[in-house]
């Protein structure tokens, strides 16, 4: 039997060859250098309105006046950003599509022209109307159910907080998202971007993204790329219900989106000099706070606490509250796709050799609509077609008009209100 020396001893030398081994076995990490070039296309699918982004802070009012018209069908969108190390006096690119996207045979990437900025140092003598003190208030209310929880709405007052009286930090919350960061002319050498001031064709209701993409540029590597049928635009978003209960709240429904991950619905509207904000997060955020795009780390732990509804959700009831504090009220529902990923050339296998990438893809979905909350609007997800808008203003100008709809003119009305209560609120005019 070993002593207690002995197995001490042992086990010295066994934690030691352990030791050895691992070390000769440990590898260097993979050195890697790149991309030279980096390229993101952002496919948007939309219905019915949305709600102002967070990047524009305004709603689409064409798309608005498409859903009240009755022809708010499946829109799609698609943005695509070139960003190269590589620089080149007179930088030029393009994206060669596949046919099915139906936007033309080359969408030129144009490089913005940097205009440096004037400064304006006449005096000003009187404070603009449009700039008055704010005033107004706004009701923040958050998370599906017929009735509000519990210690809402919380209230912000505009006034209050132009005094120092009221610190909105404390309960005037976001989502709480690491925003991404697509290529732009601040982050890299040489940037290109469509669509642009040169060009700004539409993609059809039946465009495609499936097939062969290659990128042909001055200043970058070429880039080629295939997307498979399951990494085409997202299926549109549409509300299966959208209907005010006898108690007072309004039910909502959707179908599943085919590659969604996460859906979040809000709402806003208002009357006077309130506005009321609406979001189905669990946790308080802020109805227009909602990013057009996330990561899918940001998605996945969003999901995970309730920040953003899983991709198994389909119903979410708005309470009664908010519909009472706002009888017409916008709301947008979105649906967060995943991304394909891709980059040049492929890691190597062996640690030993540098991976040095020469470019690197993303494409990321959305797919969205809007509407006015608690009320159905015919026509939602009926077929626009963006080759088809200009000649159907053409023909509907030269076609004698009928009367005029009660129906559309209440919702003109109500569309105007809440422009009327949006900008009251902040104490600016919005078109």
């Amino acid at each position: 039997m070993f002593s207690a020396r002995k197995l001490a001893l042992a086990a010295g030398v066994a934690a030691f060859a352990l030791g050895a081994t691992m070390g000769a076995t440990a590898q260097p990490a993979q050195k890697v250098t790149g991309p030279v070039a980096t390229y993101w296309m952002s496919a948007q699918t939309q219905t019915g309105f949305g709600l102002p982004s967070a990047a524009s802070g305004r709603p689409d009012t064409g798309a608005m006046m498409r859903a009240m018209m009755g022809g708010g069908g499946a829109s799609k969108t698609l943005e695509l950003q070139l960003g190269s190390s590589q620089a080149n006096a007179a930088p030029a690119a393009d994206h060669l599509p596949p046919a099915g996207l139906r936007a033309g045979d080359r969408l030129p990437l144009v490089t913005p022209k940097q205009t440096p900025a004037v400064r304006d140092e006449t005096p000003e003598t009187s404070v603009p109307p449009e700039y008055q003190k704010p005033r107004g208030k706004m009701l923040i209310f958050w998370g599906c159910g017929e009735r509000a929880r519990p210690g809402q709405p919380y209230v912000l007052d505009f006034a209050k907080m132009a005094e120092g009286k009221q610190n909105p930090a404390s309960i005037f919350k976001g989502i709480d998202y690491r925003p991404m960061q697509p290529p732009a002319p601040g982050r890299h050498k040489t940037y290109g971007e469509w669509p642009n001031e040169r060009t700004r064709d539409l993609v059809p209701s039946a465009g495609s993204l499936v097939g062969a993409h290659t990128i042909r540029g001055n200043y970058s590597p070429e880039i080629n790329f295939t997307l498979g049928k399951d990494q085409d635009f997202l299926a549109p978003l549409t509300l299966t219900t959208n209907a005010k209960a006898p108690g007072g709240w309004a039910n909502l429904g959707w179908n599943a989106v085919p590659g969604a991950k996460a859906y979040y619905a809000s709402a806003m509207g208002g009357s006077g000099e309130t506005m009321v904000m609406w979001s189905s997060s669990e946790l308080q955020t802020a109805a227009f706070s909602n990013p057009d795009f996330l990561s899918q780390g940001d998605i996945a732990r969003l999901v995970a606490n309730k920040t953003l509804m899983g991709p198994q959700t389909t119903t979410c009831a708005v309470p009664k509250e908010v519909l009472d504090a706002a009888p017409q009220a916008m709301m947008q529902l979105v649906a967060y796709g995943g991304e394909a990923n891709f980059v040049h050339p492929p890691r190597p296998a062996d640690p030993k050799v540098a991976w040095n990438q020469e470019w690197a893809v993303k494409v990321r979905y959305r797919s969205a609509t809007g509407g006015l909350l608690g009320q159905a609007m015919s026509g939602m997800a009926g077929g626009f077609d963006a080759d088809d808008e200009d000649e159907a203003g053409r023909a509907r100008a030269a076609t004698p008009q009928p009367p005029k709809d009660p129906k559309a003119e209440r919702r003109r009305a109500i569309m105007k209100g809440l422009g009327g209560a949006v900008g009251g609120a902040l104490g600016v005019p919005i078109p």
